[in-house]
């Protein structure tokens, strides 16, 4: 594991990059690279919050993983975070072949805000066309800013509340106009064609696992290649690192890529 800084949208961000061990004994042809973004409501996390994943991912992959450190809100509101993961994708697609990855295999991973930052990530590289994405994959994903399509937080016995999402995207989307971006609201779009396939992973115990199955209609709908998974008794807070769901996410990365 090494880290390395690079220039961000309004500021320099740290790259943790996981090294799989396969990639030290074998002569197999250049593996993929995964980049992974962190919770924490768009206010809060860091690399360390992401380690769990970004180990489990490298070695049942396998595949390079570049854990992105992207800013937060308040200090930088959108669009810094995601101006941020695309400048991490683009680095990681010019750099790939240094450390044995693949430019040709990257996908995207990432949980809570992490999970809004990929989205919005997929709709920046296509809409550039300068980092080919193969995959996507949202883990509990904060999607939906209006809050009109989030559950029954008594009903599903969450433990995040409508209250606790709404102050985060109050912090990361000041202004009501932001809340209408498609590289901010991706359910508000109506442009989802072109985006890479899709691995929505929701928890049952979450009032988040209703925005995120909604968007997964969508892809559908769209022609995307889209799978969908929700985990039984399991929390928003559990589901970054439940062992069941991690092992889904591999096995999706390790096919697509």
């Amino acid at each position: 594991m090494c880290e390395t800084r690079i220039p961000g949208y309004a500021q320099e961000v740290t790259l943790r990059l996981y090294r799989p061990a396969v990639a030290r004994k074998s002569l197999r042809p250049s593996l993929p690279v995964v980049l992974v973004f962190h919770g924490g409501g768009f206010t809060k996390g860091g690399l360390d919050d992401a380690d769990p994943a970004a180990r489990f991912i490298a070695t049942h992959t396998p595949a390079f993983v570049i854990s992105v450190g992207y800013s937060l809100a308040p200090a930088h509101p959108f669009p810094a975070a995601p101006g941020d993961a695309y400048r991490a994708a683009l680095w990681a697609t010019e750099h790939a072949k240094d450390f044995g990855g693949a430019a040709n295999r990257l996908g995207v991973a990432g949980y809570d805000a992490g999970g809004h930052i990929v989205a919005s990530l997929t709709f920046i590289a296509r809409d550039q066309g300068d980092v080919p994405l193969k995959a996507q994959v949202l883990i509990g994903p904060m999607l939906d800013p209006s809050l009109t399509r989030v559950g029954d937080e008594t009903l599903l016995s969450s433990d995040i509340t409508i209250a606790d999402c709404a102050k985060c995207y109050r912090a990361y989307l000041p202004e009501a106009a932001q809340r209408l971006h498609p590289y901010a609201a991706p359910l508000e779009s109506r442009r989802l064609a072109g985006l890479p396939p899709a691995l929505i992973v929701t928890a049952q115990n979450d009032v988040l696992h209703v925005e995120a199955e909604k968007y997964a209609g969508q892809l559908i709908g769209a022609g995307v290649p889209t799978e969908v998974t929700r985990f039984p008794r399991v929390s928003h807070a559990d589901l970054a690192a439940n062992p069941s769901a991690l092992a889904a996410i591999a096995n999706f990365l390790g096919r697509r890529l």
